[in-house]
């Protein structure tokens, strides 16, 4: 799928009660390439960042028999624990999740952690928290470069980082080869004030990675809907995008993000929208070689 793309699903897209083998096993039936594991705020995933040696190894042996690569995480602990908190306890929890999901990826392959763009989220944005936020991702963006692990920040659901206009500034002061930006095209879209194909444009050079979902937009009245849209039933232009990202040269992956779903077939609803998204990515490419 996705041409010359390598094809990447949401860990969260699977049942949850299955373990790691089945979830990679499936992945590959349905022709992904790689898994993007989820490291959130709960204490179960969080917990992953404990794990021994010996449970490590059998995840990386379970990758590599399966061939679905674990090729990134989806680290959207600092949700609970962010970076910009006026707790400094909060403060050295973040760091501690920096340094230990670094050291996790390092150990498993695991090539992009994607950051989760909220100076906080459980708090009030204040000045403190943002400068606070900044100096973060310097702590962050020095031992990626270390470890040689890429950093990527989403473009997220809060207003705070939900364009690449946004986060372009930070990469800038940074200034580090292991700090770039992920771009979810549902979150870039729905923002009222985001021009999805200026914003790609602009931040081309710094794309490690796409993430495909779509998206409801707020408006005055409602908050939108950022989660578990149904492909084709949301904001996103998927075939202009795809045609865009074309003609702007992006050889990276996409990777769908969806949530599983209770009571439904999982395979059933990933192959689905993979075929939908694949349908979309075609029209693209033939509007692209049309044009």
């Amino acid at each position: 799928m996705f041409g010359k793309h390598s094809a990447g699903i949401y860990e969260k897209a699977f049942d949850p009660q299955i373990e790691w083998r089945e979830r990679l096993d499936r992945a590959a039936r349905l022709g992904f390439d790689y898994i993007e594991i989820s490291v959130d705020e709960s204490d179960e995933r969080l917990s992953r960042l404990d794990w021994s040696r010996t449970q490590k190894k059998e995840l990386f042996d379970a990758s590599w028999e399966s061939g679905v690569s674990l090729r990134s995480m989806c680290l959207s602990g600092h949700r609970r624990f962010p970076f910009g908190s006026a707790d400094a306890a909060t403060r050295e929890k973040a760091r501690e999740i920096m340094k230990r999901a670094v050291d996790f990826a390092s150990e498993l392959g695991i090539r992009v952690i994607q950051l989760a763009g909220y100076d906080v989220y459980y708090e009030d944005s204040t000045e403190g928290s943002v400068r606070r936020f900044e100096e973060g991702m310097a702590f962050a963006a020095s031992l990626a470069a270390d470890a040689q692990v890429m950093l990527a920040m989403e473009i997220m659901d809060t207003p705070f980082m939900n364009s690449i206009s946004k986060h372009l500034p930070y990469e800038k002061r940074i200034s580090s080869p292991w700090y770039r930006v992920y771009p979810d095209l549902g979150n870039l879209s729905a923002w009222p004030e985001n021009d999805p194909e200026a914003e790609l444009a602009k931040g081309i050079g710094s794309i490690v990675a796409i993430h495909l979902k779509d998206t409801i937009p707020p408006t005055e009245n409602t908050k939108g809907q950022f989660k578990c849209v149904p492909f084709g039933a949301g904001c996103v232009d998927f075939s202009a995008r795809f045609a865009q990202l074309e003609k702007l040269g992006y050889a990276g992956p996409y990777m769908i993000e969806m949530w599983h779903q209770e009571g439904t077939d999982d395979v059933l609803e990933i192959a689905n929208a993979a075929k939908w998204l694949n349908d979309q990515y075609k029209k693209g490419t033939a509007l692209c070689s049309n044009n």
